[in-house]
């Protein structure tokens, strides 16, 4: 398995509108195909939902299961999801959905590279101007360092 969090192969732009279960559920299949999460983390993440949005700003939503899922996560890894349509998430618009899971508590790192990332509304812009998983890869290859 890759010591690292993210690979090109976990990265997507999907470009038929969905709502916010079906792109959690995509977010939540990228990382159980990395091996990341076993099919639980799914319920976790909508559980971790119900109790508070994980909207973020800047067009950003990082859902990751609750505390109780931990058994569900095998390894550390992103998910990363551009749409190319908004995605109603609670009232606020979204164009990404990053699924985090974090083994022994290696999440909080890896949401604070994201948050550096998405706080920069330049760098957001390039996120959005990508056309391939390869440049959006090239762009967030930050949260692997």
């Amino acid at each position: 398995m890759s010591s690292q969090v993210l690979t090109q192969d976990q990265i997507k732009i999907v470009t038929e509108p969905v709502t916010k279960e079906q792109a959690m559920r995509q977010a939540a299949d990228i990382l159980e195909a990395a091996g990341a999460v076993t099919f639980d983390y799914y319920e976790a993440m909508l559980a971790r939902e119900q109790a508070v949005s994980t909207y973020m700003g800047n067009l950003l939503a990082i859902p990751h299961g609750t505390n109780d899922a931990k058994d569900a996560v095998k390894q550390s890894a992103l998910s990363f999801v551009r749409y190319e349509n908004t995605i109603d998430w609670g009232g606020d618009e979204v164009r990404f959905v990053v699924g985090i899971a974090g083994k022994d508590g290696g999440h909080m790192e890896i949401l604070s590279k994201i948050a550096i990332i998405f706080s920069e509304e330049e760098d957001v812009e390039k996120l959005l101007a990508a056309t391939t998983p390869e440049e959006l890869y090239a762009l967030l290859g930050e949260v692997n360092e």
